[in-house]
C-alpha cells in the first residue's frame, strides 16, 4: 500500500455475516398393503439429510483469492478474482510473507505487509471478523486490503496503481 493507506480515520465498513444452509431431501420409503400377504413390510425410518461438505481450498495463491471472495461475498465486500490477482501480483509478486522495508511507511515504523502490502493500523481498521487476525494470513490480508479498497476506492477492482 502507498502513503495513502497510512489514512485509518475512515469510518470502518460494517461487516455482515450471512448463514449458510444447506438443503437436503428426505428420503420415506411407504409401506403398502399388498393382498394376500399376512402384514406389509414396516416403513423404513427416514433417511438423515445429506449435510453439504465444508469447502476445502488449496493452500496457493489461486485459493486463498478464491476463499477470500467467499468471504467478501459473506460481507458484502465487493470485488472480483482478476482485481484481487492484479493487485496482488502488483503489490507482492503472490508472497503472502513479503514485507516492504523501504517506503515511507517502514521508515515511519509500519511497513506494509503480505499480499496486498497492508500496514497493520489499516489492517486492524480494516480486519473482516471470521479470518485470523494476522496480516501475514494470506485470506485475511486479501480480505482487510479489500474493505479498505471498498471503503477508499468501491472496489478492489478500481485500483490499478499502489494505494
Amino acid at each position: 500500500m502507498s502513503v495513502l493507506s497510512t489514512r485509518t480515520t475512515r469510518p470502518r465498513r460494517r461487516a455482515w455475516a450471512g448463514g449458510l444452509t444447506a438443503a437436503g431431501t428426505l428420503a420415506v420409503t411407504l409401506a403398502l398393503a399388498v393382498p394376500g400377504t399376512a402384514s406389509a413390510a414396516p416403513a423404513s425410518a427416514p433417511a438423515a439429510a445429506p449435510q453439504a461438505a465444508p469447502a476445502a481450498y488449496a493452500g496457493t495463491l489461486n485459493g486463498w483469492i478464491i476463499e477470500a471472495l467467499d468471504v467478501m461475498r459473506l460481507n458484502g465486500i465487493p470485488g472480483t478474482y482478476e482485481g484481487l490477482h492484479r493487485n496482488i501480483m502488483r503489490e507482492s509478486s503472490g508472497n503472502p510473507l513479503a514485507v516492504n522495508n523501504w517506503d515511507i511507511n517502514a521508515v515511519n515504523g509500519t511497513p506494509s505487509k503480505g499480499l496486498l502490502q497492508v500496514i497493520d493500523p489499516t489492517f486492524r481498521a480494516y480486519w473482516v471478523p471470521g479470518t485470523p487476525n494476522d496480516p501475514f494470513h494470506p485470506v485475511a490480508n486479501i480480505a482487510a486490503a479489500a474493505n479498505y479498497a471498498a471503503d477508499r476506492y468501491g472496489s478492489i477492482d478500481n485500483v490499478f496503481g499502489p494505494y
